[in-house]
């Protein structure tokens, strides 16, 4: 008889070598499903937040502007404080010498302003002139101003008298723009009250703010890290706000003292004008500029002598935006000017001229959180130079 071969069994696999002794074997980590709809979720909560913010402009515009004014006098508060002056009469104190260095302002200099946006037909034929005068040089030129001219100011041809009288019609129309004068000047009221009753109650509470943000968060580590990510945007912000305003309110007094010495009227005006135009970057500074340079023009006989005082804002803000705002800042607060012309943009679209002067405080605000979240370092990286 043959023996039969029967084929071996299916043995199960060895099991895994065992850990040395005093080790513990890891655990597979468990796989997680991927979410394919994650972009989805991100780009609607970013659309939603997008129109929250333009909607919700008449009340997020005055906490945005009280917050970041606060900041800009937190150091006058922490110096009050040092001094042992309680915060709500410091808050107070400063807050009613703002007020009091912008209404004086304000009445000394409307009457200069007004006065110029009165006479600024005049002003505009003025120029008109002496482009006039300036491009009779060359013959090309000549006929296009002549052209200009048509198209300024044409001719009225005289149509032939008909028997027929036209009906005449009677329309009354209701005065749109004082209503939408009266409207726009309501607004602003009621912006720069809420702005300021916010200003004064964030400086009087001082730290309670962040105190109630900590015990929102559930976690110790959060908590922890909700007061380091407040304390540093608080720090940054307001170091920056602060010696922003300072350098903008020596531009203006350095342009107004330039303005002057060369003879150029109300240089008090455009000196308080180029402070507050520095304010919002590439735009505002270059506005300037033109302006003081139609100035120029308008109150010097030549060109030589009229283009003075726009070469001599643009020398001061050469030196501001190259020297003193690097040296002054650090690197800590330097941002991609790609990163600053989209914000301006963006918040310009948003909220106006306050979003304009909003924009990069915003973005320096945003850059501080990155950077003390990790997952969110990438973002600082992108928004940082």
């Amino acid at each position: 008889m043959h023996a039969t071969r029967t084929a071996p069994l299916p043995t199960e696999p060895p099991p895994p070598p065992a850990p040395p002794d005093g080790m513990v074997a890891d655990k597979p980590a468990p796989v997680r499903p991927r979410n394919r709809n994650t972009w989805a979720v991100t780009t609607l909560a970013a659309l939603g937040l997008i129109a929250f913010l333009y909607f919700g402009r008449p009340m997020l515009l005055p906490i945005f502007l009280a917050t970041f004014v606060t900041m800009t006098l937190r150091p006058v508060m922490r110096w009050l404080e040092v001094i042992r002056i309680p915060a709500p009469v410091g808050a107070a104190v400063v807050v009613a010498c703002v007020l009091t260095l912008v209404t004086l302002s304000f009445f000394r200099l409307s009457h200069p302003a007004m006065q110029w946006m009165k006479d600024a037909p005049a002003h505009v034929e003025q120029l008109r002139q002496r482009a006039r005068s300036l491009l009779a040089l060359a013959p090309r030129f000549n006929e296009a101003a002549a052209a200009v001219d048509k198209l300024v100011s044409p001719t009225t041809e005289k149509t032939p008298a008909t028997n027929a009288k036209a009906p005449t019609v009677v329309e009354v129309k209701p005065p749109a723009a004082s209503s939408g004068w009266i409207t726009w000047t309501g607004s602003f009221l009621e912006l720069t009250v809420a702005t300021i009753i916010l200003t004064f109650l964030l400086l009087a509470s001082g730290s309670r703010p962040l105190e109630k943000l900590v015990t929102m968060t559930p976690t110790l580590r959060g908590k922890i890290q909700a007061v380091e990510i407040s304390h540093e945007i608080q720090r940054v912000i307001s170091d920056y706000l602060f010696s922003v305003t300072l350098i903008n309110f020596s531009l203006g007094l350095l342009v107004g003292a330039g303005l002057a010495l060369l003879g150029v009227p109300n240089a008090a005006m455009w000196g308080v004008c180029a402070a507050g135009l520095n304010f919002i970057p590439y735009f505002g500074p270059y506005a300037g500029i033109l302006l003081v340079s139609l100035v120029g023009l308008l109150n010097f006989p030549n060109f030589a002598t009229g283009i003075l005082p726009g070469l001599w804002y643009l020398l001061l803000h050469l030196l501001e935006s190259n020297i003193v705002m690097p040296v002054l800042l650090g690197r800590r607060c330097l941002l991609n000017p790609v990163m600053i012309f989209i914000s301006l943009i963006f918040w310009t679209w948003l909220w106006g001229i306050p979003g304009a002067w909003l924009a990069v405080p915003i973005l320096v605000a945003i850059k501080v959180a990155c950077e003390r979240t990790p997952r969110l370092s990438v973002v600082a990286e992108l928004i940082g130079k």
